[in-house]
């Protein structure tokens, strides 16, 4: 018979083994965060050699796979998994077989469980072209003297057989976003550019300020610092042998819709804007349309949206008028009002005491209170130079027949305007049955050909 204690010490071992193998976390676990208006989707795909963990993180709706983690530690049954670059932290505890924890990126907290699941496989969308490419493409850097000599990245794509052709420089929505405008797994600014290319007309694209490879700090930039980087993207296209610098184009999308008149009124060298869903009325107005629009879409009851719209109002003429902690102060009261008065519980349970804090910041941050100040009739009534204004009829974020109407009285002055909205296309210009955010990552069309061809004709038809 074994002495007492070796017996206790080979079970406590046995033990400490069968606990070790159930808590073994290789392998992909997923789940979804819940964001307004949809939920997205996410998986950490976890490894284990020699106790190090590693992790690579997917995120399927945005088509986005395999972007590596910084760190990852599991320790007393707490992971936390960690990318500086994006700024996301995951921290959650491990119970029965699920992690139960919390996902902080950009200021922003929401809870996230995960489950043990099967890996995804990256979906290429079918509009996104192929290599080899029809035509020539060049990875292209230029500087912003105005903003401290940073440096933006981005693609020039040339026509083959083209002599000196016309070129449009794209500018990208609001948001952080990189060169290919990517979105929920859609990359709109590849397939423009792709079939722009094609279609005889040069295209330079870049990442935006501080996004992906351009240096820069997007978060303290306004719409006006934007102007800068566009500005000296036509700079950069002037020194340019192979396109013809009298023939330089804006194609902006959304935000870059209002960006590109700021831009053509102060400089005569624009031969040419396209503005896709860009606002044609002041801020406020285009928020308050905005979330309007989306509540409806997402079912609240209208009492719940009537008073929504009546904080909102308040919350903006605030912020339009900043002065400090005093405005952020009177913003949350407005918040905690709002709160009482919402009669559903999916509305109720948004109104949490950290998401208040954060639309408080996001509200207060200098590129909101320069768009809630913006009109952009300031810049549409100088802008003398061809213009061609269009939108889906289920734009649910730049309501179409308000922001058209708007943007014509504007340039009222112009003699070469053209005013077109697509049936049944979205803010992103797809094929949509409704125009809701949820539906973007599931359309698998990323932008309407009827769209590309009605933009290239345009052009082509000038220039």
């Amino acid at each position: 018979m074994q002495p007492l204690f070796k017996l206790i010490f080979k079970l406590a071992f046995l033990l400490a083994t069968v606990i070790a193998s159930a808590q073994d976390i290789s392998g992909t676990w997923k789940g979804a965060l819940k964001v307004p208006g949809m939920e997205l989707p996410l998986a950490f795909n976890i490894s284990e050699t020699d106790g190090t963990y590693t992790a690579t993180l997917d995120s399927p709706k945005q088509n986005a796979f395999g972007i590596p983690i910084d760190k990852t530690t599991f320790e007393n049954n707490k992971l936390t998994i960690t990318q500086s670059q994006m700024g996301m932290e995951y921290t959650a505890m491990y119970e029965d077989g699920v992690f139960k924890g919390t996902f902080k990126q950009a200021g922003q907290t929401f809870p996230l469980h995960l489950e043990k699941g099967e890996k995804e496989v990256k979906k290429i969308k079918p509009q996104e072209p192929k290599k080899p490419y029809p035509y020539a493409s060049e990875e292209v850097i230029f500087e912003n003297a105005k903003a401290g000599n940073i440096k933006l990245a981005g693609t020039l794509t040339l026509p083959k057989d083209v002599k000196n052709p016309p070129v449009v420089i794209l500018i990208s929505g609001s948001g952080a976003q990189n060169r290919d405008e990517e979105l929920l797994g859609h990359k709109p600014f590849l397939v423009l550019a792709d079939h722009l290319t094609r279609q005889g007309i040069a295209v330079l694209r870049y990442d935006d300020r501080g996004t992906a490879k351009s240096e820069g700090d997007f978060s303290v930039a306004t719409s006006f610092d934007f102007a800068t980087d566009v500005e000296a993207a036509m700079a950069y296209l002037q020194t340019r042998k192979d396109v013809d610098v009298n023939k330089i184009g804006l194609v902006g999308h959304s935000e870059g819709g209002l960006i590109a008149p700021i831009v053509a009124a102060r400089n005569n060298k624009v031969a040419f804007c396209v503005l896709l869903a860009g606002p044609g009325v002041d801020g406020k107005e285009v928020l308050l349309t905005q979330s309007k629009r989306a509540s409806e879409l997402e079912g609240y009851p209208a009492i719940d949206i009537k008073n929504s719209q009546k904080a909102s109002a308040k919350v903006f003429d605030i912020a339009a008028n900043y002065e400090g902690e005093k405005s952020k102060k009177e913003i949350m009261a407005i918040f905690q009002d709002l709160k009482t008065k919402m009669t559903s519980e999916k509305a109720k349970a948004e109104f949490t005491e950290q998401a208040m804090n954060q639309q408080v910041e996001m509200i207060t941050s200098p590129w909101m209170r320069t768009f809630l100040g913006y009109n952009p009739q300031t810049s549409l009534q100088k802008v003398n130079c061809p213009v061609l204004a269009v939108n889906g009829e289920k734009d649910f974020q730049v309501l179409p027949e308000l922001n058209l109407n708007a943007i014509k009285k504007g340039l009222k002055h112009n003699n070469d305007v053209t005013i077109k909205q697509f049936k049944n296309l979205n803010h992103l210009f797809q094929t949509s049955e409704t125009g809701a955010l949820s539906e973007y990552s599931e359309i698998e069309e990323t932008f309407a050909p009827v769209a590309l061809n009605f933009i290239s004709a345009w052009i082509n038809e000038r220039f």
